[in-house]
C-alpha cells in the first residue's frame, strides 16, 4: 500500500456499479483524516446496458452512503463515456476540474485502481498508484467489484457477503438486483445497449423520421384513445404525430425502446418541449424479457418494423409467440394491437428464376468471408461497390439464416422468399453487418393470421399484406426480374403487412 504522505486527494476512476467490504477496509486504511476521496464514475451517461447495468444516480447514492458509513470525505463526479483513447486519464482529470474546480496533480493525488491498463495511463502522468484488489501487500485475495457483480448476475448469493452494506441497501430499496441480473444476462442486447454493435443509429433515426407521417396515416384510423403504447418507438417520431392529434389530447402516450441511443434521443426530445401532452413517457425495456405493462392496461399498442427483429434476434416462433401473448395480456378487452412490418410473400418456398444486373458494380470471383471482422464502415463501402449479382453471393455468405440458390443460365433458381429476402436487404450496404442479422420474410400473411387467432386475437378485416411499389419501382425492378421456374411471368409479391388485432370484449 502506498504512503499517505503528501496525499490530499485519493482518486478512484471506475464504473462503481457495486461497492465491496474490501474497498471499505482498504480505503479506510489508505485515506487520512484530511484526504478527499474523488470518485470518478465513468460511463455515467449509460445505464441499463450489460456493461453499465446500474444508472449513475443509483451509483452515486451508494457511494455517498458508503462514504458516510466508512467515514470518508468524498466527492462524486460523473464522467461521460468517450470513444476509446490513450488520453483517458487526461480526459478524466479535465472533467473533474470542470465539474468541481479540483486540479488533481501527482504532487497531491494518489490514484486507486486495480485495472492495470487504466493504472498505467495515470502512472505515465506521474501519479502514484494504489492497486486496491491487485495490491501485493493485501493479506487476502480480494475480488474486484465487477466480479462480485457477476456473481450477483449468475444467481450466486455469496455476492451479498462481499458487497458493502451501502450497496446492499441501495440495491434493496430500488429493487436493482433483478434488474442487474436481467440486463447482464440478456441474450439479445449488446454491451452498450443495442441489438447490434454495428447499427448506424444516425441514419436509422433519419429513416424513421422520414417515414413517420406515412406510418401514422396508415394506423391512425384504428387507434383507440386511452393508454397508447408504441413499442420499439425509435426516436419517438410517430408519438410526436400522435401528440398533435386533438382527439388524443387526454390519452397517455408511452414509448418503449431497447436501444440506448434511441431512448436517449426520446428523453432529450421530451426535455426540449417537443411534446405538448404532459402525459408522454418513455421506458427503456427489452420486450423479449417479458411483460412490459400490467394485464388489461393498454388500449392501443403500436409496433412498426419490430416483430421481424423479435423473430430474428430471439428464438423465432417461440420468441414471437411469447411477444404476441404478452401484447394480448396487456391489452384491455376491446383494445387493439396495430402491427406494421415487413412480410414474406405467399408461397415463399416455391422456386423461381431470379435474374440480377451484373453491370452495376464489380464482380469478384468469390464472396469474401471476413466482412464481419471489418469495421462496419469498411464493410459497407465494400458491399456498396459490388454489382447486384455479386451482392447476392456476398449476402448468402453473410446472412444469418440459410439461403440457397443454384445458377441457371444467366439467372439463379431460388425460393421466392429467399429472393425477396435478398432484394429487400441489398440496398442497405452501410448497415450491412447489422441488417444481415435480420430476416424480413420469415412469416407470410397466413402465418400471422394463424398465430394471432391462436393466441386469442380477432383479426380485423382491414388487415392485409401489401406491396411497397416505391421499393419495387425504384430499388428492385431496375436491377432484377423474377419469373416462375418455367419462365412464365410472375408479379412482384407482397413486401409488407398491416395487422389490426383486437382483443375480444368478452375476454
Amino acid at each position: 500500500m502506498v504512503s499517505r504522505s503528501a496525499m490530499t486527494y485519493l482518486l478512484l476512476p471506475g464504473r462503481h456499479h457495486l461497492l465491496t467490504r474490501f474497498q471499505a477496509d482498504y480505503l479506510g486504511r489508505l485515506a487520512g483524516d484530511d484526504t478527499t476521496v474523488v470518485w470518478a464514475v465513468t460511463s455515467a451517461n449509460h445505464g441499463n446496458t450489460r456493461r453499465n447495468p446500474v444508472p449513475y444516480h443509483r451509483r452515486e447514492a451508494a457511494i455517498e452512503r458508503f462514504s458516510l458509513l466508512v467515514g470518508l470525505r468524498s466527492v462524486v463526479v460523473p464522467i461521460f463515456d468517450t470513444a476509446p483513447t490513450d488520453r483517458f486519464a487526461e480526459v478524466t482529470l479535465k472533467s473533474i476540474a470542470v465539474a468541481t474546480g479540483l486540479d488533481l496533480t501527482p504532487a497531491d493525488t494518489v490514484v486507486a485502481c486495480s485495472t492495470p491498463e487504466v493504472a498505467a495511463l495515470y502512472a505515465e502522468l506521474g501519479f502514484r498508484i494504489a492497486e486496491v484488489e491487485a495490491d501485493p501487500a493485501n493479506d487476502v485475495k480480494a475480488e474486484r467489484p465487477w466480479d462480485v457483480l457477476l456473481r450477483l448476475a449468475a444467481g450466486d448469493e455469496t455476492w451479498r457477503d462481499l458487497a458493502h452494506p451501502a450497496t446492499l441497501d441501495v440495491f434493496e430499496r430500488y429493487q436493482l438486483t433483478e434488474t442487474v441480473r436481467a440486463v447482464v444476462n440478456d441474450p439479445v442486447v449488446g454491451d452498450e445497449g443495442g441489438l447490434t454493435a454495428t447499427r448506424d443509429y444516425r441514419t436509422y433515426i433519419e429513416a424513421f423520421a422520414a417515414g413517420a407521417a406515412r406510418k401514422w396515416d396508415l394506423v391512425r384510423p384504428y387507434v383507440r384513445p386511452g393508454r397508447i403504447v408504441d413499442i420499439g418507438c425509435g426516436a419517438g417520431a410517430v408519438l410526436e404525430l400522435a401528440d398533435r392529434e386533438p382527439a388524443l389530447r387526454e390519452s397517455d402516450l408511452i414509448g418503449v425502446e431497447i436501444a440506448r441511443h434511441l431512448y436517449e434521443e426520446c428523453v432529450h426530445k421530451k426535455a426540449q418541449g417537443v411534446f405538448a401532452n404532459p402525459n408522454v413517457y418513455f421506458y427503456r425495456r427489452n420486450v423479449l424479457g417479458g411483460a412490459v405493462f400490467p394485464p388489461r392496461s393498454v388500449d392501443t399498442t403500436l409496433t412498426f418494423a419490430l416483430t421481424h427483429e423479435i423473430w430474428s434476434y430471439g428464438e423465432r416462433w417461440e420468441s414471437l409467440r411469447r411477444f404476441v401473448q404478452a401484447i394480448y395480456d396487456q391489452t384491455v378487452p376491446g383494445g387493439v394491437w396495430i402491427n406494421s412490418d415487413v412480410c414474406g410473400p405467399d408461397g415463399r418456398d416455391r422456386r423461381v428464376l431470379l435474374t440480377l444486373d451484373d453491370s452495376d458494380g464489380v464482380n469478384p470471383p468469390t464472396a469474401r468471408r471476413d466482412l464481419g471482422q471489418l469495421p462496419a464502415a469498411e464493410a459497407g463501402e465494400y458491399v456498396a461497390g459490388l454489382s447486384t449479382r455479386a451482392r447476392l453471393d456476398q449476402f448468402a455468405v453473410d446472412f444469418a439464416f440459410p439461403l440457397a440458390y443454384e445458377p441457371t443460365g444467366e439467372a439463379v433458381t431460388i425460393g421466392l422468399g429467399d429472393a425477396m429476402e435478398f432484394l429487400t436487404h441489398k440496398d442497405y450496404p452501410h448497415n450491412w453487418l447489422s441488417e444481415r442479422e435480420e430476416q424480413f420474410c420469415g412469416l407470410e400473411f397466413a402465418d400471422w393470421k394463424a398465430l394471432l387467432t391462436d393466441v386469442g386475437f380477432d383479426l380485423d378485416p382491414a388487415s392485409y399484406a401489401w406491396r411497397n411499389d416505391w421499393i419495387i419501382d425504384n430499388r428492385v425492378a431496375p436491377v432484377a426480374s423474377v419469373t416462375h421456374a418455367d419462365g412464365r411471368p410472375l408479379d412482384w409479391p407482397a413486401t409488407h403487412v398491416l395487422l389490426i388485432a383486437r382483443r375480444p370484449r368478452n375476454t
